[in-house]
């Protein structure tokens, strides 16, 4: 084992309060599956909890792991925790981690949210001119596609000050579009006024999915989290993973890949939105479960060839 002490292991997290709701579930499950081993949390304040701009400003989603990649890489820390949809494409990780662990998924719709005291409504029945608060290109275009009339505002930060700020009309929007999951994570779940359909508004790649890294060639950590592994959810995210690398997506992509296990099968539901909700390209493929990025790349494949490329943003944007 590759910690500080043969009975040590430090864990490595951002300090936003979603982020230490999933590392006290994760290090909990690992205390109970590893009674004899000491689990040191480590908090790393990321430049993307800092920075409440655009992502893209500065390196997309990379900015929330960046930090964590180093205390790995480094030997700061032995894990790192992390939702999975906040990973960078697999094409634009740092080399030298890895997924090792993956939780079962939890939800993973999205929720609307309105200020408190309003009488629940859905999002179809909201006056036009609507501010809708997002900073997902996913949610921003399935709203322009979706609905005629609303206005799409970029609104980032933790959730629990989106809300403070909705409620007290500083937010300038309307309502929130949002994780369920994490809704479900802060204990606010009952601030959903409408959880959308899946099948009509599409989920984030990796939505709903706690994932633990570890440095590539640490086989002590790799063993480590077996005993926490949803083997169905690991299987759904591999194959997730695999269509937004071979689409080269990042945080400016508007699309969705969301996998489905069935028996000894995978089925990869994928699409590729154009940013003004004008055009959709949408791909499903099905395969064996036991080579899920395989099932993965031809899903991405499929939505090539059928012109998502148009509708991808320019190469050399980080994600």
């Amino acid at each position: 084992m590759s910690s500080p002490s043969a009975t040590t292991v430090r864990v490595a997290t951002r300090t936003s309060p979603m982020a230490m709701w999933q590392t006290r579930k994760c290090v909990g499950l690992l205390r109970a599956a590893h009674p004899h081993l000491t689990f040191e949390t480590v908090p790393i304040t990321s430049l993307g909890d800092r920075y409440h701009g655009p992502l893209a400003d500065i390196g997309g989603k990379g900015a929330f792991v960046r930090a964590l990649d180093q205390a790995l890489t480094t030997g700061q820390v032995e894990l790192s925790i992390s939702c999975a949809k906040d990973l960078p494409s697999p094409h634009d990780r740092m080399p030298g981690v890895v997924i090792g662990g993956v939780l079962e998924r939890d939800d993973a719709r999205d929720a609307l949210i309105l200020p408190s005291g309003t009488p629940p409504t859905a999002l179809g029945t909201l006056p036009p001119g609507s501010r809708i608060g997002t900073s997902a290109p996913r949610r921003t275009a399935q709203l322009r596609q979706l609905y005629t009339g609303f206005d799409a505002v970029p609104v980032r930060g933790n959730l629990n000050t989106r809300l403070t700020k909705l409620d007290d009309g500083s937010l300038g929007v309307d309502a929130l579009l949002v994780a369920y999951a994490g809704m479900l994570r802060l204990d606010v779940a009952d601030r959903a006024a409408e959880i959308l359909d899946p099948t009509v508004w599409l989920p984030a790649t990796g939505a709903g999915i706690v994932v633990v890294e570890h440095r590539s060639n640490d086989t002590a950590m790799h063993d480590l989290l077996a005993p926490v592994t949803h083997p169905a959810t690991a299987t759904a995210l591999a194959a997730e993973r695999a269509t937004l690398a071979t689409l080269h997506g990042n945080c400016t992509t508007a699309a969705s890949v969301h996998a489905l296990l069935h028996a000894a099968t995978v089925t990869v539901h994928a699409a590729v939105f154009a940013p003004d909700g004008t055009r959709t390209v949408r791909a499903r493929t099905t395969g064996p479960a036991e080579h899920p990025e395989s099932v993965g790349r031809e899903a991405a494949e499929r939505l090539l060839k059928d012109g998502a490329a148009q509708l991808l943003p320019a190469p050399g944007r980080q994600s």
